[in-house]
């Protein structure tokens, strides 16, 4: 069978045999025809069997005759999980159309300026590729119609709902025509994706071509596990790996995006041809990398899984795990970069010890065992692997641990507990305090001076001297004689009392009157001076403000001892 008994347009056929595609393969075989008679299809295959020609050339083949609707909305939608990937399918649709006249496929993805893309979309689209979350931002803001939709495509629609893509699908959906054709590829049709598909589709033809795993089990791609003591051993056996020279061009495979990068700057620095391939990267960027990698001016492409969908390199030799997937499906989709069209290919996974349970959900997934290999000079230290009957040993505590407590704590609420020998004294007898010895700590160990580490001050009585001055043998009484209803113990006296302008503090006790304060005034500071050429009972004068603000708040002109002098204008 070839692609001429396959009932395509003679536009399509004459541009394969341009491209030297002659037999189809197995899916393309299947899909093709089902998908010319109009159904919904659910298509299974491994991955690299052909399946972008699969959806593309029947498409092809309805845009060839005119649409009866007006509009400059596109007649196919593809939606596809990554820019790379669309940009593949943009290529696979003007590879295989391009005998067919003024053929227009656009493509709506991230990292592309919205003017360039309005600029293309102002006039009649026949097939638009796109990524679900720009083309959402086009649908906001009401620059997309889908009145001429006859095809809706999903490529690699599992991918699509593992980053998070199903609210979208299903708004995009809902904004589509009810006689809309649907065709649906994935690697599994099970799961969530099996849940889509009957949402989406119609009384749909199943299509399934193998496993989906079976791009591990082909013969074509050898597989071996390298393994490593630490992310140093990983990196001595990638730069061995990389200086064999069957390594025609390789895809290396990190867990993150800041990892990507510092491997590319490690390998540039080795002197190998390498570039990084993530999701940071500007639009334009991957796309020049891409085609460095395709015309062979880098051999090595640091990537992450965004990329693992979406490179189609025919001389990709060598792919290497350098991080191994966080999802067993994520393995196929990375090794199947190689040994792709019947050709070739060596998959090499670099696993550590603590990585051991994820090549066992690997090996599950795929139905295989994977081979363990060395390299001679690297290979991982040997350890000595303990039975699971083996008994534990507790673990030696260290000399700082915290010890443990010898007195029974007991309830958090009862506060008669957890005080050493509450039990043994009789009630209502306190603990014997001695101020040289200590008490008796919770651990039996005396502390100097109890628990605040610090003696208590003995009674000092103040000077004699402090205790002399004018107010000697008054008492509060007297001052509310004299002074009745100018506030509470309010007393006048003249200037003599007062720290002289020239005090600064140092004056000895008895000085003056505020040096000799009578005890009960005792915590108030020495003296505090009065404004130059003020009446000692004016306002401001007394540190206390024992009298009512005539205007406004007490307003201090001095500090305690001394003068401040006034402010210059």
């Amino acid at each position: 069978m070839n692609f001429a008994d396959l009932g395509l347009s003679p536009l399509i056929i004459k541009a394969l045999h341009t491209a030297a595609y002659e037999t189809p393969t197995a899916v393309q075989a299947q899909a093709i025809p089902a998908a010319l008679t109009g159904a919904d299809l659910l298509v299974s295959a491994q991955t690299g069997s052909g399946k972008t020609a699969a959806f593309m050339l029947p498409s092809l083949h309805r845009v060839t005759t005119p649409s009866t609707a007006s509009g400059n909305g596109p007649r196919v939608l593809v939606l596809t999980p990554t820019r790379e990937l669309a940009q593949q399918v943009q290529q696979a649709s003007d590879k295989y159309g391009c005998e067919i006249h003024r053929l227009r496929t656009v493509s709506v993805v991230g990292g592309v300026p919205y003017g360039l893309q309005l600029k293309q979309m102002s006039r009649p689209v026949d097939i638009m590729v796109a990524t679900p979350g720009r083309l959402m931002d086009h649908m906001e803001r009401g620059r997309v119609d889908f009145d001429r939709l006859e095809v809706l495509i999903l490529d690699e629609a599992d991918r699509m709902l593992d980053m998070g893509f199903i609210d979208d699908i299903k708004h995009i959906v809902s904004q589509t025509p009810e006689n809309r054709q649907t065709l649906l590829f994935s690697a599994t049709l099970d799961g969530t994706v099996g849940v889509l598909a009957r949402n989406l589709t119609r009384d749909p033809q199943r299509i399934e071509i193998g496993h989906a795993t079976a791009a591990t089990q082909s013969p074509q791609i050898e597989q071996r596990i390298l393994m490593a003591d630490n992310h140093f051993h990983k990196g001595k056996l990638l730069d061995a790996l990389l200086q064999d020279a069957a390594v025609v061009q390789a895809i290396v495979f990190t867990a993150t995006k800041a990892s990507a990068d510092t491997l590319t700057d490690h390998l540039r620095e080795q002197g190998v041809a390498a570039a990084a391939l993530h999701g940071d990267m500007p639009q334009s960027k991957r796309t020049r990398t891409l085609k460095a990698m395709h015309s062979g001016q880098i051999r090595v492409l640091v990537a992450t899984d965004v990329a693992a969908r979406g490179i189609d390199v025919p001389a990709i030799s060598h792919v290497i795990n350098f991080d191994l997937p966080r999802q067993a499906e994520d393995y196929v989709h990375r090794i199947g970069r190689t040994g792709r069209a019947g050709r070739t290919g060596v998959a090499i996974s670099l696993a550590g010890f603590s990585e051991r349970h994820m090549l066992r959900t690997i090996e599950r997934y795929t139905h295989q065992q994977l081979t363990i290999a060395t390299l001679p000079g690297l290979e991982p230290k040997p350890r000595a692997e303990r039975p699971d009957s083996a008994p534990r040993t507790e673990r030696p505590r260290p000399p700082y641990a915290r010890q443990e407590r010898s007195y029974d704590r007991g309830s958090r609420f009862d506060f008669t507990r957890g005080h050493g020998d509450n039990e043994s004294r009789p009630a209502g007898e306190r603990r014997p305090y001695n101020r040289d010895a200590g008490f008796q700590s919770r651990d039996d160990q005396p502390r100097r001076f109890g628990p605040h580490g610090a003696a208590p001050k003995p009674y000092a009585p103040r000077p004699e001297a402090r205790r002399s001055g004018p107010w000697e043998g008054r008492s509060a009484g007297d001052f509310a004689d004299r002074n009745a209803g100018q506030g509470r113990n309010y007393w006048q006296d003249n200037s003599a009392d007062f720290a002289g302008a020239d005090d600064r503090g140092d004056a000895q006790p008895g000085a003056n009157a505020w040096n000799s304060q009578p005890a009960d005034r005792r915590s108030q500071p020495r003296s505090y001076s009065g404004k130059p050429g003020g009446k000692p009972g004016g306002h401001g004068n007394h540190p206390r403000g024992d009298h009512a603000p005539r205007k406004g708040k007490p307003s201090f002109s001095g500090k305690p001892g001394g003068h401040r002098p006034p402010r210059e204008r």
